[in-house]
């Protein structure tokens, strides 16, 4: 069987090169990169005076090219992790929603806090993009209203 490589018109990487920075958990199923390193923890591989990200080298290297206009996912959620079963190609929209930032967290709210359902009749988007209960909205603006009448009336 042919090796497995990665090239660019800067360098070649084999797989040999990359298992030996590789470190297999066999209860999670993950391949641990344990060479350099960005803060976030992603893989990163240097080459042809570049820095490569180590999951995008393995994803291509046994799945094939990354299409355009997506990203890389970790389904295991570890960014060091490079095992290519572990990595899907998706959009940035379904890559922050499978996260844990608070695009993620508000996207599974299904109330708002004072417990008003997120139903379509009882959700509207801001100006600024993000979802708002009516019920709460309206009866904020309420408030707004009387309380500047009632500043109107006494001033």
């Amino acid at each position: 069987m042919t090796p497995r490589t990665w090239a660019t018109d800067r360098v070649v990487i084999t797989e040999e090169i990359i298992m030996q920075k590789v470190v297999q958990i066999p209860e999670a199923g993950c391949w641990i990169w344990e060479g350099l390193s960005y803060p976030g923890g992603y893989g990163m591989v240097y080459g042809g005076n570049k820095n490569y990200r180590a999951h995008r080298i393995t994803y291509e290297m046994f799945k094939g090219p990354i299409p355009a206009g997506l990203q890389i996912d970790h389904l295991c959620r570890v960014p060091a992790c490079v095992n290519p079963h572990h990595l899907e190609a998706v959009t940035n929209q379904v890559n922050s929603l499978r996260g844990i930032g608070p695009t993620a967290i508000n996207k599974k709210k299904s109330h708002c806090p004072r417990g008003h359902a997120f139903t379509p009749e009882n959700t509207k988007i801001s100006r600024a993009g993000t979802r708002c209960c009516r019920i709460c909205a309206n009866a904020h603006t309420r408030r707004y209203r009387k309380a500047k009448s009632d500043a109107k009336k006494l001033g």
